[in-house]
């Protein structure tokens, strides 16, 4: 069986950054992996303070499908914090759009 192909999300600024890493932290931490899209949904409601349905309308997407990024992209976020794993930002669906 065949899912609905993703939809392209619109990404409005490439993340500069695509590493963060602890510092402090014996051994070799793991890591968590975020997509850009979910660095976007961050972004926008997060830093940028938007509502939900102005954020998925700003990324092309439907508000459900944009809720489900954002609570992806704060669990990885949490478990990356809580564990003192490395975050790597990479892949997705999505197009830079200016």
């Amino acid at each position: 069986m065949i899912g609905r192909p993703i939809k392209i999300r619109k990404v409005h600024n490439d993340p500069g950054t695509k590493q963060f890493s602890p510092r402090g932290h014996r051994g070799r931490p793991g890591y968590n992996e975020l997509k850009v899209e979910e660095v976007e949904a961050i972004r926008l409601i997060d830093h940028m303070g938007l509502k939900q349905a102005e954020a998925a309308m700003s990324m092309g997407i439907s508000q459900q499908t944009f809720s489900r990024i954002l609570r992806n992209a704060r669990k990885g976020l949490a478990e990356a914090l809580v564990l003192g794993h490395i975050i790597k930002v990479s892949g997705g669906a999505f197009k830079i759009e200016k």
